[in-house]
């Protein structure tokens, strides 16, 4: 019966799963057809406009020839009509001159009719009939204005839609999540010259598998991106996974998308729990600051409207996602400056970086147990552990633990990353920017671990969303690989509160810090 139920179970699960997936791609599908209506009434629109252009262009060159073809009939008409007038005038003179000659012949006094026709001579000679051209100046042919548009109906004939690239295909075997950084690669599924470049779009989610449609966030886009691969840094891992998709281009129109991939971005993300931290702490969900007036909850901090920490962190398969009951513990009081996390750590690895203010005169950063009571400091109980740094009146860096205080002998960083392996025991500490490693505790962590701060006089604020750094992997796999034997290591110093010293160094590693994810915590004094 028992073994029938969990089939059961496991079908009913599975067809759950199946009609999720149905369901997102139904809205998918519904949402590609009105993109489709879209596209094509975009397209029709822009077809428009192009034949309009056209069109515009044509009956500009049509007014433009058609006025110069008037203008060389006016031209002609008007050189014909002054050949016209010289002609007449001509004429007439010659007419004139004519008559007088012909006159001239009935004269019958012989120094008269010599003297006349001495006079018709040189008019003769001088008249404008013998030295104008009687050839026209200009011809009626207008051939040298025809057009032949024959070619360019041809052209226009030959007008087909833009070539559009191909689809890119990522390489997902290529690509990689590291340092809060996503190398993506892809390739054209063959050459184009023609390509300018690619356009890279990526989106967070919490869904695995293909891209949802509702409740999701917008695509951020990356362009003209020349080379196939590029590198997102600058990256925030507060979601489960990232959607990744590419399109190519050429110098006139982008191509179709590549299928999108979704890419896991697994980190631990957390917030401040202001229900529960001391009532002299001003805590917001990346800031907590000292306030000795006694704090009167949320209230403004550095120009910003307190956010209420309700909204539960993205759930991950190896944190704990039930936050810390609102009502289920007690502010923390007295000289217990403290305030939590709301997310424990139950498995895996984490990492997360603190920064304190320059003039902050006390701190503490660690980790404890959910049972740390409202009048216990971190690193004073058999159930928290910490570094604390004190600025007051001179410089002190120590670790602590069940109330036992190791000194450590190096300078305080300006941020502070810590790093929490729950199944092997470790709690590290980190230069967050040289990655050398500050103390190390070893033991076996038997319950949840939250963050812990505590704060006096300053202000803290915390990084989350942060993979675990590859300096700092390399540091552990070295470090966990020394089995007591120091022969292979130079550069590592790691020390145990109530071990004895080991090999002390530093090892410098450059890390891909893609993202700042900023997430406040206090710490303690």
């Amino acid at each position: 019966m028992d073994e029938q139920r969990e089939t059961l179970q496991r079908i009913v699960s599975t067809l759950a799963n199946k009609n999720d997936e149905i369901h997102n791609f139904i809205d998918m599908l519904n949402h590609t057809i009105k993109n489709v209506q879209v596209s094509s009434s975009n397209a029709i629109s822009e077809l428009d406009e192009e034949f309009d252009g056209l069109y515009s262009i044509l009956d500009e060159m049509k007014g433009s020839m058609a006025s110069t073809i008037q203008q060389e009939e006016a031209r002609k008409i008007q050189a014909l009509k002054d050949q016209l007038n010289q002609c007449s005038t001509a004429l007439e003179s010659s007419e004139e001159l004519l008559e007088l000659a012909a006159q001239s012949l009935d004269i019958k006094d012989p120094v008269e009719f010599l003297k006349a026709a001495t006079q018709i001579k040189d008019r003769v000679t001088m008249a404008s009939a013998f030295r104008i051209s009687l050839k026209p100046k200009v011809s009626d042919s207008m051939t040298h204005l025809m057009v032949d548009f024959a070619l360019e109906r041809r052209m226009l004939q030959a007008v087909k839609f833009l070539p559009v690239p191909k689809a890119p295909e990522i390489d997902l075997a290529a690509c990689l999540v590291a340092d809060n950084c996503i190398t993506v690669s892809w390739r054209m599924p063959e050459e184009d010259s023609r390509i300018d470049h690619f356009v890279l779009e990526y989106r967070k989610t919490n869904f695995d598998g293909l891209p949802r449609v509702k409740d999701e966030q917008r695509w951020e886009l990356v362009d003209y991106i020349k080379a196939t691969e590029y590198t997102l840094s600058g990256l925030k891992f507060d979601t489960k996974y990232m959607n990744i998709r590419v399109q190519a281009c050429n110098k006139a129109v982008a191509g179709e998308y590549s299928d999108p991939v979704t890419l896991e971005t697994k980190a631990f993300v957390f917030s401040l729990d202001s229900t529960s931290s001391h009532l002299n702490l001003k805590v917001e969900d990346t800031y907590v600051e000292w306030d000795p007036t006694g704090g009167k909850g949320q209230e403004k901090i550095k120009g910003k409207e307190n956010k209420s920490s309700g909204a539960p962190s993205p759930k991950r398969t190896s944190i704990s996602t039930r936050s810390l009951p609102r009502a289920g513990r007690d502010h923390f009081t007295g000289e217990s400056y403290t305030v939590l996390g709301d997310t424990a750590v139950e498995s895996g690895q984490h990492y997360w970086e603190v920064r304190a203010q320059k003039d902050c005169k006390s701190y503490s950063v660690g980790v404890t147990y959910r049972n740390l009571g409202k009048f216990d400091q971190l690193g004073k109980t058999n159930s928290s552990w910490c570094i604390h740094v004190n600025n007051w009146l001179q410089t002190t860096f120590s670790a602590k633990h069940n109330n036992k205080t190791k000194t450590l002998d190096i300078p305080v960083p300006d941020r502070i990353g810590v790093y929490c392996d729950f199944d092997g025991g470790q709690l590290a500490f980190y230069n967050a920017n040289s990655k050398k490693l500050l103390h190390t505790f070893r033991t076996k962590f038997t319950q949840p671990l939250l963050p812990g701060f505590m704060i006096w006089c300053g202000g803290l604020t915390v990084s989350t969303g942060l993979q675990v750094p590859s300096a700092v992997k390399m540091l552990q796999k070295s470090e966990n690989g020394l089995s007591g034997s120091t022969s292979s290591l130079n550069n590592i110093a790691y020390e145990h509160l109530t071990g004895s010293s080991r090999v002390s160094a530093a090892m410098n590693s450059v890390v891909c810090e893609g993202v700042r994810l900023v997430c406040l915590d206090p710490g303690g004094v």
